[in-house]
């Protein structure tokens, strides 16, 4: 993101053992971002089962913009951080700054993109998402990923916008006489630290925030019901024996006799499995949300909470602790393809097809794994059944990991 004062003076400078840490350390996250990104991008171009993927287009468009930052913004800030020194003229730092704040800001849209993507999809219309999410809308979305934030950081800094009021002090930080070094030096006055960090983090916090809370809770309640439709279709499962169902045939509900005798299958899997795969399943449900958030929020939020603070303390946060907030956040691009991809089992199988030049091992008649756990249960198409499902939970888990099919 905007890179506020992140480089240090010479009495802040790195030594040389922290120099060679530093560089080693920031090029294993540039590496890891390039490969993770770049393998994220071709699996889907290679993929024609992933290209059916209506989210997959954000994840493609995510992976794309990660991607860039990790070309064209973290080797100069890498450069400039070991160096201690700005080699390539103002303008270029004008032009690496407002390419720093666009695509990292057009990262975290995508994440929220793709958390009301999910949303959508489970929580408010989930039978008629496929008619909803249609190509134009997903094409509006990303389109919007890309031109908002334009809007805080080639318009604005360009035209000198964030530096009113306090161009001298930005003069006085750009060179320092004791080492004859020069700086790419980007502060932003009040107007702008607080208009840019609402538009790109604090509004998609708060809403990544609210779906994923309603996708957590729409699981739960799922997971109820399925339970109560257990109970209700086998009130005597609980109990020990074989020969108590045989007492259910002479109660009045007479309609229900042959449903009953012709449902011994799922009786097959003690009541016990069924209750631990459930527990397991929602267990895992809330740790893939909180590890997704968990991380969003790690990475992003000391940069943008110091990003307001400065300001109003008169710039004095330290430039070392600029640096750190700075590149936890570029780390942010090198972690969303393990949480956006890696996690997924259909983009796994994809990885290790490119990995391993195709081996046929790793190839199954379906990819995606499109039979659920519901024998006739499709979320996004047109029916809903949830008798015989042995857990809805792990449908919802699904969709969490992995986007519905076109």
């Amino acid at each position: 993101m905007e890179e506020l004062d992140v480089n240090v003076s010479s009495s802040e400078a790195f030594g040389i053992a922290e120099k060679i840490v530093l560089l080693s350390f920031i090029s294993a996250v540039i590496l890891m971002a390039i490969l993770g990104n770049l393998l994220v991008m071709v699996a889907v171009c290679r993929d024609r089962q992933l290209r059916k993927i209506k989210t997959n287009y954000f994840i493609v468009s995510l992976a794309f913009a990660d991607l860039l930052v990790s070309v064209l913004v973290m080797p100069f800030g890498a450069m400039e951080l070991v160096q201690d020194n700005w080699i390539y003229g103002e303008m270029f730092c004008l032009v690496r700054t407002s390419l720093d704040v666009l695509l990292t800001t057009a990262s975290i849209l995508h994440l929220c993109c793709i958390s009301l993507d999910r949303y959508y999809a489970i929580c408010c219309q989930p039978l008629v998402y496929r008619n909803k999410m249609t190509p134009l809308r997903i094409a509006l979305m990303l389109g919007g990923c890309w031109i908002i934030p334009t809007f805080i950081s080639f318009l604005p800094i360009m035209q000198g916008w964030n530096s009113i009021g306090i161009i001298d002090l930005i003069q006085q930080r750009q060179f320092n006489k004791a080492s004859n070094s020069t700086y790419c030096i980007f502060m932003v006055n009040k107007p702008y630290a607080i208009t840019c960090s609402v538009v790109a983090f604090y509004i998609p916090f708060l809403l990544m925030v609210l779906a994923y809370h309603r996708i957590y809770v729409t699981a739960r309640a799922h997971a109820r019901q399925i339970r109560l439709l257990q109970r209700a279709g086998n009130p005597a499962e609980p109990r020990q024996g074989h020969q108590e169902p045989r007492q259910d045939h002479q109660e009045p509900r007479q309609g229900h006799q042959e449903p009953r005798q012709g449902h011994q299958e799922p009786r097959q899997h003690p009541p016990d499995q069924h209750s631990t795969h459930r527990m397991k399943t929602e267990t895992k449900a809330a740790k893939t949300l909180c590890i997704i958030m968990g991380c969003f929020c790690l990475c992003w939020a000391p940069f943008f909470v110091t990003n307001i603070v400065d300001p109003f303390i008169n710039y004095t946060v330290p430039g070392k602790l600029w640096t750190a907030f700075l590149w936890l956040g570029y780390i942010n691009s090198g972690l969303n393809p393990f949480l956006y991809a890696f996690l997924n089992k259909a983009f796994r199988r994809a990885f290790l097809i490119i990995l391993c030049c195709g081996d046929e091992r790793y190839r199954r008649p379906s990819i995606l794994g499109q039979t659920v756990p519901c024998s006739t249960t499709t979320i996004n198409g047109s029916t809903h059944v949830l008798s015989g499902c042995s857990s809805v939970s792990k449908l919802l888990l699904l969709f969490c990991s992995r986007p519905a099919p076109v």
